[in-house]
Parts: structure tokens; C-alpha cells; sequence
């Protein structure tokens, strides 16, 4: 007759793990809950009117009662978020590979994008919204591409050229190329400024998706469901609108930064984080 052995697990690994997580979340919950207590109860201790400021108990009683429009308006203008995301980081990245690889360019184009960067996007919005078409997803995806690109792109040359100069003489010693140099120095140390660009975007890009709807766009936009709501004052659905785009937005962020995790196990940065 056969035995199997069953090895005891390790103690301190996962439950230390997973009581540095509750650990590490545990101010923020007791935060949020406290101002949602203070929140209810200055409201309804003030009598404040609902439509200057809603309790969150209505809030979230719209959330259930209206779910189906605000998470199907909330899902359309995630696609155009996505979109914009997608499209500003791409080129942010594939610009910061140029401008890392000819420095001469790069002082010569980095003004240029900081002046971008500097344009108002309330000022930005009705013109891609007047060149793709108002009704248009593409038109939002711009907008949000452009407040995507510039955050990305800093931190992307940041890291392809913060290289201690010894890595790049020792992969010069061994007769390495450019692109050998890039593949193997440049951009594994560009990774966590990248992802750190990456982040930030998924934030900007729900930002831009939803000012992009706020000058014109289709009635399935959340944007167009906050203006709407906000202009028959029907305030309680506002808010609820906007817990909706705060929802996509920190769970945006929140998938970049678990892709991270799971890509990054190899860097110092995310190790440390980890044990």
C-alpha cells in the first residue's frame, strides 16, 4: 500500500501576504467608510437639499434602481477611454523609442510636445469633435489620446535614458548594437517609468472620454447621461453617473496595475512589493 505525503505549507508566506494586503488597505477603507458616514450624516443632519449636495443612500439606491443605463452609458464611454488609451500610449512609447535613440531630436521636439501638453482640453474637445463627427467614438478616443501621451511619453524617455553609463559600455565591450542595447538595457529599465505613464493614463483617459461627451456626443455616452441628468436637476442621477466613471476609472487602473504585477516579478521594484 502506498502513502502519500502531504507536506506541511510554509507558515508566515500566504496568510502574512494576505494580512499585508488587508493591512495595506485597511486605512483607505476605513477612510472611505468614515466619509461616507460623514457624508450621510451631515446631509441628512443639515437638511441640505438634494439638489445641492444628494446622500450617498439615494445615490446608491439610483445605482440599483437605474443600473442598466448607467452601466451600459458607462461601458460606451469605457470603449472610448480604451480607445484613447490605447491609441495616446502606442504613440507615446514608439515617439519616446525614436527620441531615446537620437537625442538631438529629442531636444528639438520636446518643447513642442510640452506646448501641446500645455492646451487647455475643454479648448481641444469641440475641434476633434468637429473633425471625426460629434456623434463619433473616434472623436473622444482623440481627445483621450492626447492626455494620454504626454504623461507616457515623459516617463518612457525617462526611463531609456536613465542607463548607468557602465551597462552601456560593458554591452559596447561584447560588440552589442543599438537595437541589442535597447532590447536588453534601455527598455527592461524603462518598464516600471512605463507602467508608472501607463497608470496615470487610464485616468486621464476616462477624463478625456468624458469631457469629450460633455461638447456633444451620442445619448449612449456617460458624459451626455451627466449632462442630462445635471440639466433636468436631477442631481441624484449625476452622482450616480459619476460613481459609475469613478468605478471604470479606478478599476482601469487597477487592471494596469495587476498586469504590472504579474509582468514584473523580475524587477526589484515589484519583488520588494511582493514579499
Amino acid at each position: 500500500m502506498s502513502s502519500t505525503v502531504v507536506e506541511p505549507i510554509p507558515r508566515g508566506t500566504l496568510g502574512r501576504r494576505v494580512g499585508r494586503r488587508l493591512g495595506d488597505w485597511a486605512p483607505a477603507a476605513v477612510v472611505f467608510v468614515a466619509g461616507i458616514g460623514l457624508w450621510e450624516g451631515i446631509v441628512q443632519g443639515l437638511d441640505i437639499e438634494e439638489f445641492l449636495l444628494p446622500p450617498p443612500s439615494d445615490i446608491a439606491q439610483t445605482l440599483w434602481t437605474e443600473r442598466e443605463t448607467l452601466w451600459s452609458a458607462g461601458w460606451f464611454t469605457f470603449e472610448e477611454a480604451l480607445g484613447g488609451w490605447v491609441m495616446g500610449c502606442s504613440a507615446a512609447i514608439l515617439t519616446a523609442l525614436i527620441l531615446a535613440r537620437w537625442r538631438t531630436l529629442a531636444t528639438a521636439i520636446m518643447p513642442f510636445a510640452i506646448a501641446a501638453n500645455a492646451i487647455p482640453i475643454i479648448a481641444f474637445a469641440p475641434i476633434t469633435n468637429n473633425w471625426f463627427g460629434t456623434l463619433s467614438q473616434l472623436s473622444k478616443m482623440v481627445i483621450a489620446a492626447v492626455l494620454c501621451y504626454f504623461p507616457v511619453l515623459v516617463n518612457t524617455l525617462r526611463g531609456l535614458t536613465s542607463v548607468r553609463p557602465q551597462q552601456i559600455e560593458l554591452m559596447r565591450s561584447y560588440a552589442a548594437g543599438e537595437v541589442e542595447i535597447f532590447r536588453r538595457v534601455r527598455i527592461p529599465n524603462a518598464l516600471p517609468f512605463i507602467f508608472t505613464g501607463l497608470k496615470v493614463a487610464t485616468v486621464l483617459a476616462m477624463i478625456g472620454a468624458i469631457v469629450g461627451d460633455w461638447f456633444g456626443g451620442s445619448l449612449d455616452a456617460l458624459g451626455v447621461e451627466i449632462q442630462r441628468q445635471a440639466g433636468v436637476f436631477a442631481f441624484t442621477e449625476a452622482w450616480a453617473a459619476i460613481v459609475v466613471a469613478s468605478v471604470l476609472g479606478i478599476a482601469f487602473y487597477a487592471s494596469v496595475a495587476a498586469v504590472e504585477r504579474l509582468t514584473m516579478g523580475w524587477h526589484p521594484s515589484t519583488r520588494g512589493a511582493a514579499e
